[in-house]
């Protein structure tokens, strides 16, 4: 009789870890405060935009997509994964390139984009102190490696797309 309430008693505490593993998980998603999506600032009249959305990919890891609609209002999408390991990997939707992406600090990263086995773009991308802007400094190179061109984009935050 003592242990008629023991099958109760372990649904409860089943229920209690199970909503604890829930918890956890979520802050594993949430760890990242680039998770989300976020839409380039630009002067270009509707429809151009250029929305990068970041989401969590595999351990501590990210996956990045890229969409784009241009003036006349067509679409493009690419993408890629990272580990944050410094390590070339393949990009969706752009043939024979790969991107490495590696932390500078807490705040940015160093992206470099080779496309057929030459590096030709470095991006160091910087999150905003309140998690609500990206600021990218694209760094253009030749195939020696000389810079050709520095250009500068700003991302915001957005609820929804």
């Amino acid at each position: 009789m003592r242990f008629s309430r023991f099958p109760a008693v372990l649904a409860i505490l089943s229920l209690g870890l199970g909503l604890v593993a829930c918890a956890a998980a979520q802050d594993d998603t949430d760890s990242n405060p680039r998770f989300g999506i976020w839409r380039l600032r630009s002067d270009n009249p509707p429809p151009y935009k250029n929305i990068m959305t970041y989401a969590p990919h595999g351990d501590g890891g990210m996956s990045i997509t890229v969409a784009t609609t241009n003036a006349e209002g067509n679409t493009s999408e690419w993408g890629y994964d990272t580990l944050f390991d410094g390590m070339f990997r393949p990009v969706r939707g752009l043939e024979n390139s790969e991107t490495a992406v590696e932390y500078v600090n807490e705040r940015s990263t160093r992206i470099s984009n080779m496309r057929d086995g030459v590096v030709y773009q470095v991006i160091i991308n910087t999150l905003s102190d309140d998690g609500n802007r990206i600021d990218n400094e694209y760094v253009r190179m030749d195939e020696d490696g000389k810079i050709t061109r520095v250009t500068h984009a700003i991302y915001d935050r957005v609820q929804e797309e």
